[in-house]
């Protein structure tokens, strides 16, 4: 074990490291690794590319991990984009800014990104409208279920997807990485007013055995439903993965 620290709520955070490999583990339980990063570049890739012929010039990136998501963002963003990174624990921004950040090439150094330290939930909550986002990435936790911190429930739940929508602006996108599928997720998002597509995604870039899921929500002008049958407003995507940059 390299370091640790805590979430506010008490769960341990450990950053470990074998051979060439780092990881974190949240409450003994591994929660990222260095060596699976392809889901996260796409979650980063795949949104952006949803907004089509707009480039994003506003973009949040809620929760930093190991920094792969941050990367893939920068790296197809116009140079006068700006990404704000919110994460929890200031532990994991050392961590970043010390041995992870060598394997992504050091992100966090980029001028086009600021950090700030505190709970994406108050973040979103407190945003003024005219520092809307364009992109809102979020990697927070597990997935929809909470995993190191139980207020992130809130998050996924109706209200907590009801307040990202109004932190992006016309047409924004978000997305949300996840460990695993959640049958009632995308029906979520799509009462709370997005256009959802999911994606399954490699968990590694060069192995296609083990796959994690990204949603990728497009804010729709009224959260009311166009069709009778909300399902006919989910697409579900091919297989998707990155392309490694690293």
């Amino acid at each position: 074990m390299i370091d640790k620290s805590h979430t506010p709520d008490g769960t341990p955070i450990e950053l470990f490291r074998h051979g060439d490999e780092f990881s974190i583990n949240a409450g003994g339980r591994l929660l990222m690794s260095s060596t699976l990063y392809g889901s996260e570049q796409a979650l980063a890739q795949v949104a952006i590319a949803a907004r089509g012929e707009r480039p994003p010039k506003r973009v949040l990136v809620g929760g930093l991990g190991c920094g792969y998501t941050l990367a893939a963002a920068l790296a197809v963003l116009p140079p006068d984009a700006n990404v704000t990174v919110v994460e929890l624990v200031p532990a994991v921004v050392k961590w970043n800014r010390e041995v992870l950040g060598e394997p992504t090439g050091w992100p966090l150094n980029d001028p086009r990104v600021s950090v700030l330290e505190e709970d994406v939930i108050e973040h979103l909550r407190q945003l003024p409208r005219e520092q809307r986002y364009d992109v809102i990435l979020l990697d927070v936790d597990n997935g929809p279920v909470a995993f190191t911190q139980d207020s992130n429930n809130w998050l996924y739940s109706r209200a907590g997807l009801a307040c990202v929508r109004r932190a992006l602006s016309a047409r924004g996108v978000m997305a949300v990485w996840s460990a695993g599928p959640d049958a009632g997720f995308s029906a979520k998002l799509q009462a709370t007013g997005f256009d959802v597509v999911e994606h399954q995604v490699r968990a590694r870039t060069q192995q296609a055995r083990l796959r994690h899921v990204v949603w990728v929500g497009v804010r729709r002008k009224s959260t009311a439903q166009s069709s009778k049958n909300p399902a006919q407003r989910t697409r579900r995507a091919g297989r998707t993965h990155a392309a490694s940059k690293h």
